[in-house]
């Protein structure tokens, strides 16, 4: 059998090891590909670049900032996604007060580290609550923002502050549809998946119990098997 192209595109200072798992687990029917999501200040250019060089026809699953830029590869190639996941993510344009966080984090960072920032800030806002004492898990975020690095921080958040609303764009989603996020996702809320799947004509909704920003590795099977069957159209 013929795998499926599928690209995967991570969300803010995360890169390829948010996806090990999935990468593993759906080896039998896709042939994964994980895109760089922290080299362009413009998502609109960032995704003629990708489609660019992807390929004719592709699975696309975007998580968080990957969602995001997700929604940018739909408006301008529609045509050549097969399915499409959106993971812990939100199609609504960024609010002032989001605007003001954004810009906070990234004078912190700049000061003080992407580790403080990770560790101060963003850490308690992603995982699900008790999850914070998993060591492990926590280090292994900040081990991925610290190699990213600030350059890529900065380019990230240029990107969000200047992104469009997506919400228009719902309706015109004509391929399967996965939209899975964390019941106790303070970022990327329930109500944000629920806005987005009402949308999208016949999208699946999963919102996962015990789960905040990070789906992927805080119930990496879970989620690995939702992929599967949005990919085999169970």
């Amino acid at each position: 059998m013929k795998k499926i192209p599928l690209l995967l595109l991570p969300g803010t200072l995360c890169d390829g090891r948010l996806w090990t798992h999935q990468i593993e687990h759906l080896a039998d029917i896709a042939d994964p590909y994980v895109i760089d999501v922290g080299t362009d200040k413009n998502l609109a250019t960032f995704a003629q670049r990708i489609l660019a060089e992807a390929p004719e026809k592709f699975a696309l699953a975007g998580f968080s900032f990957g969602g995001i830029l997700a929604f940018e590869l739909y408006r301008q190639a529609a045509q050549r996604i097969t399915r499409l996941a959106l993971i812990n993510t939100n199609a609504r344009p960024d609010t002032e007060q989001g605007l003001e966080k954004k810009r906070q984090q990234l004078q912190l960072a700049k000061l003080s580290g992407l580790e403080t920032l990770l560790r101060e800030t963003l850490i308690p806002l992603y995982l699900a609550p008790g999850r914070n004492g998993d060591k492990a898990l926590v280090q292994l975020i900040v081990d991925m923002a610290v190699a990213q690095g600030f350059g890529v921080l900065s380019n990230q958040v240029e990107a969000l502050i200047s992104r469009s609303d997506s919400r228009p764009l719902l309706g015109q989603v004509h391929c399967p549809t996965l939209v899975l996020g964390g019941m106790d996702d303070q970022l990327c809320t329930p109500e944000c998946h629920r806005e987005m799947a009402a949308g999208i004509p016949g999208a699946t909704l999963r919102l996962l119990e015990n789960c905040g920003h990070i789906s992927t590795l805080e119930q990496p099977d879970t989620v690995s098997m939702a992929m599967l069957e949005w990919l085999s159209g169970i």
